[in-house]
């Protein structure tokens, strides 16, 4: 199918549901996903912003501009997820346990509104990745219309962009327990460390980058072309990243790229 059709096919499909309970970050997935059931369906979509200490302030402030930019029904939820030894001891499959937990958040507000069902923006290219968050919530019954309609994460772009959606090119984000090594606990402080560390990189201008946080050291990931402009700022940089905590800060000479976390994984699964 080409985009035209593929966007044809996720209308019909938000369509045939009837109502449609969102599960939404403010990310370029779950807004476009919220634009077009709102077009679709009006006031049977709602939106829920899952909130907790996994998200920076400034994602749920991104999250509460785009919704009231493109008249999106929005709802903050809390979720209490640091009170799941399962998730703060930081498996592999820590994702799958935050999504349980979210799943219940949703499918309870879904119930009193009498929707017909949760939907979040995984699309195909989610797939390939490591994702125990998705079996999560297909078990509970979240439907993935970009999934069914067979759309990527580029397709979704595209559409955002064709649509003039100023959304469109927003860096891709993810939560920030992901920046921490599995098997080291996921703590308030560490997650509040990588928060401060991250805002003060976006302030000065890097806008797709990491802080992963290994015990006491920073390792800074950023897109290649960025490299310069960061060791243009290195000295405030260092004095910034040791007032927060960090003892050691260092540059990831591979680059940003999502899910780095997850590399070991891989090689943990190859063959001895």
């Amino acid at each position: 199918m080409n985009l035209e059709e593929k966007t044809l096919a996720l209308k019909d499909f938000i369509a045939s549901k009837g109502s449609m309970l969102i599960s939404y970050s403010g990310g370029v997935d779950s807004a476009l996903l919220a634009v077009l059931a709102t077009e679709v369906l009006e006031d049977k979509t709602r939106c829920i912003l899952l909130d907790s200490p996994v998200v920076p302030r400034a994602a749920v402030d991104e999250a509460r501009q785009i919704a009231g930019e493109y008249g999106l029904q929005l709802e903050n939820m809390p979720v209490r997820i640091m009170d799941d030894e399962r998730f703060t001891k930081n498996p592999a499959d820590r994702c799958y346990w935050c999504k349980k937990k979210s799943a219940k958040v949703l499918k309870w507000r879904m119930d009193a509104l009498h929707f017909a069902c949760i939907a979040d923006g995984i699309n195909v290219s989610d797939t390939g990745e490591h994702r125990p968050g998705l079996q999560a919530s297909t078990e509970d019954g979240v439907c993935h219309p970009f999934l069914e309609a067979g759309i990527t994460k580029a397709d979704i772009r595209e559409i955002a962009q064709a649509r003039g959606l100023n959304f469109w090119n927003k860096p891709s984000a993810a939560c920030l327990s992901s920046r921490i090594p599995y098997g080291d606990e996921i703590s308030y402080k560490k997650l509040a460390m990588i928060e401060e560390a991250e805002a003060f990189l976006h302030t000065s201008g890097f806008a797709q980058c990491r802080v992963r946080l290994h015990g006491t050291i920073a390792r800074i990931e950023i897109v290649p072309e960025d490299v310069l402009k960061l060791l243009a700022i290195q000295e405030l940089l260092l004095k910034t990243f040791k007032a927060i905590g960090f003892s050691y800060v260092t540059l990831d000479l591979e680059g940003y790229r999502s899910g780095s976390m997850d590399e070991v994984l891989a090689k943990e699964e190859q063959p001895q």
